[in-house]
């Protein structure tokens, strides 16, 4: 049997299992002749059920339906006039300068047709400076009521390009997005309608709270990373990807159309892509990201930013009427009453939390069933649907943590998406910070999920507490449940305990050849990782640098050299780690250095998941992590801070006659080893090659039979003879 077939009889499997589940539990299950708070209670926990598989078959019909989006070929006098729109409203002006700088070196066959503008909706004349300085168009707002909608807006007037792509000021676009993205439009074969707009994955070159506060940058993808790349491109199926506001190209006369950006929401961006989809256009999203920015470092930040989210998406839905709107089809609809219910997920987890401490620890019953006929009907609805999940989800998630991200948000988005769904607006908005946040406060947001984690464990204790046998088996789904949400909240806490942030700029890990200047000569070196204000290379030989040297590096052909100042080195096996930080000399050298960080994913950071490692390794590794991390804090204050290398050798010298072993090497420091006759004075001129060193004994290790010395004539070396005597002591290495 195919894997198409096998998946297809999985997926009808498991709806026909969770419809009889579901059946079975409104009709035989609702405590309906006990207390009011019980039967409601009760019907409710049915109803989030209800939602739950309702959002999760969406998905699966979705994956189901085979569509696949190919990029047209098309010659380069096809390309047409673009217009780059950089909203910004009070971002740094350091944040925005990489963004313009990636705009400049977007590659297009004709780069006159590429006008790019920033659409500053504060006016500030450090903005409209930097403007200047790119070159680049400038609209400057002064008492905009419409937030990123009225400056858009305004933008748009006063532009005239037939395609439109929308940046965010932190998202900074890699050079192939035009090339990636505008081809789509010239061939209208895609779909038979004209496409309003394409979507390219939201992606970030920081940690997210959850990779960055659990330890797990190299073995979790970005939470994002689940609605970009998976669900909005099954979105696709249906035309109806939604628009996440940067990041993205649109037809002018599409956002026209459809009425411009829309002023009475806060998510523009998705009731455009809906209000494009009811004017007769499709809107699709591509599988590579295509530019990449900053994603808040603080939990509090983030919950402000879902907060802003979900009220967006709520009031979009009922501003559209996306349940009954004739002018999407049945399959947009579905698309947006499904991103619609993903917002009540928080409250439904909560339920699934509170529902068994309810019957465990305050003995309210709100399901009545039979053991057997529990695990007869919702143990195959609930394997079955995790098993199709974990085919959506592809590698970017499992259902284990989705369920950890609900239950981090739940306690802090129920209230407010609640009051935006029954009409009660928050009266204010401001736009998420993305600057680095101390996170030392955030463990005041564990309070809840401490107060649930305590009264779960004494629920699963208290209920299990003298139970032998069958008894422990009846109680065997509470337990689960039980054991399942402790698990969640124990990642919950976990989060908010955070973890402190020592680098001030991200670092992306490269393995890039470079060339670093030693005596006029030009060595060759693998770039390790880059940042703003720093790099590391790694040799395979010892090198001596001065403090400051230059490196050289190939971005797209055009090689670049740039200043840099030695900060440490450090002896990794037979390799060294050099460290250093960046001299900036001109504009124009910062602008080629930024285009070659910025230009590329952070290889730092994971995008898969291993689906093999389970829910308790995760948990494990970062208990352990956490500890391990506390421990080289400690060691790393004390460490020493090399700036020239240290060598481990087997080299003979001549000491007073007789031979003896260099074991150690380095610019001002050398230990020698002796088997029988030891070297009388306490000052002593040896000669390697022919460079000679003057050496004043320090100490002496009668068991180890060592002598240290120290280098007396270093300051009459030069660099040449220094480097030499590093190439000579290294060929003795063992």
């Amino acid at each position: 049997m195919s894997k198409k077939n096998f998946n297809n009889i999985l997926y009808l499997v498991a709806f026909i299992t969770t419809l009889i589940y579901l059946g079975w539990r409104i009709f035989y299950t609702i405590p309906w002749h006990d207390s009011i708070f019980s039967w409601v209670f009760g019907l409710v926990l049915w109803i989030s059920e209800l939602l739950s598989s309702f959002t999760a078959f969406i998905l699966i019909i979705n994956k189901k339906k085979k569509f696949s989006l190919e990029k047209p070929k098309v010659s380069e006098s096809e390309y047409p006039e673009i217009d780059i729109l950089i909203a910004t409203h009070n971002e740094d002006l350091s944040i925005l300068y990489k963004t313009v700088n990636a705009c400049k070196h977007l590659t297009y066959p004709d780069s006159s047709k590429v006008h790019i503008f920033i659409c500053d909706d504060t006016n500030r004349p450090e903005i409209r400076q930097l403007a200047e300085q790119f070159e680049v168009g400038y609209f400057g707002l002064e008492n905009n009521k419409h937030a990123k909608s009225g400056n858009l807006n305004y933008a748009v007037s006063k532009t005239h390009s037939p395609y439109l792509a929308t940046f965010d000021a932190d998202m900074i676009p890699y050079d192939n997005f035009l090339l990636e993205t505008i081809p789509y439009f010239l061939n209208e074969s895609i779909s038979g309608k004209p496409i309003g707009l394409i979507q390219t994955p939201q992606s970030f070159y920081n940690a997210d709270i959850f990779q960055y506060h659990l330890f797990s940058e190299s073995a979790l993808p970005n939470e994002q990373d689940f609605f970009s790349k998976s669900v909005n491109v099954l979105n696709n199926t249906r035309g109806a990807a939604v628009y996440t506001g940067s990041n993205t190209m649109l037809r002018r006369q599409a956002i026209i159309d459809a009425g411009g950006f829309p002023t009475n929401t806060i998510t523009e961006d998705f009731e455009l892509g809906v209000r494009m989809n009811i004017a007769g256009y499709n809107n699709y999203s591509t599988t590579e990201p295509m530019a990449s920015g900053l994603t808040p470092t603080s939990l509090r930040s983030v919950i402000k930013q879902r907060v802003r989210w979900g009220r967006g998406v709520i009031k979009s839905s009922y501003n559209t009427n996306i349940f009954f709107n004739p002018k999407l089809s049945f399959g947009q609809r579905m698309v947006y009453v499904n991103g619609y219910f993903y917002w009540s997920s928080f409250f439904r987890r909560l339920l699934y939390i509170i529902a068994p401490i309810l019957f465990t620890v305050f003995h309210i019953r709100i399901v009545v069933a039979n053991i057997w006929l529990l695990l007869f009907l919702w143990l195959p609805s609930y394997v079955l649907t995790s098993r199709s999940m974990s085919d959506v989800t592809d590698n970017f998630r499992t259902q284990r943590w989705g369920e950890i991200v609900e239950t981090v948000f739940a306690p802090y988005l129920v209230i407010p998406l609640l009051l935006e769904a029954i009409g009660i607006k928050e009266k204010k908005f401001k736009v998420t910070s993305k600057d680095k946040e101390d996170i030392a406060w955030d463990y005041k947001f564990a309070f809840p999920y401490i107060i649930l984690f305590i009264l779960s464990i004494y629920g699963l204790v208290e209920f299990n507490l003298g139970k032998f046998g069958m008894a422990l088996f009846y109680g065997s789904v509470i337990s689960f449940w039980l054991i399942n949400n402790i698990i969640n909240l124990s990642f919950a806490i976990l989060v908010t305990i955070g973890r402190p942030i020592y680098r001030k700029d991200e670092r992306f890990f490269i393995k890039d050849d470079a060339f670093v200047e030693v005596n006029n000569n030009w060595h060759k070196v693998i770039l390790n990782d880059i940042s703003e204000n720093g790099f590391s290379f790694i040799s395979s030989d010892p090198l001596f640098l001065k403090d400051s040297f230059s490196i050289k590096f190939i971005d797209q052909g055009n090689e670049n050299i740039i200043d840099g100042e030695l900060v440490r080195v450090i002896s990794r096996g037979d390799n060294w780690l050099y460290g250093a930080k960046i001299i900036v000399q001109s504009d124009e050298q910062q602008r080629k250095f930024f285009h070659y960080i910025y230009n590329r994913p952070n290889n730092y950071l994971s995008r898969r998941r291993d689906n093999w490692v389970t829910i308790i390794d995760d948990l494990t590794e970062n208990i352990i992590r956490r500890i391990e991390f506390k421990k080289n804090d400690i060691i790393n204050k004390f460490q020493k801070i090399l700036k020239y290398p240290e060598l481990i050798t087997n080299y003979s010298i001549k000491i007073e006659d007789n031979f003896y072993k260099l074991i150690f090497f380095s610019i001002d420091h050398i230990i020698v080893r002796y088997e029988h006759s030891q070297p009388h004075k306490n000052r002593i001129t040896i000669n390697i090659s022919e460079t000679q060193l003057e050496l004043l004994e320090e100490s002496r290790n009668f068991i180890e039979k060592e002598i240290s010395y120290r280098l007396l004539n270093l300051d009459d070396l030069s660099s040449i003879e220094i480097q030499k005597l590093y190439d000579i002591v290294n060929g003795g290495r063992k």
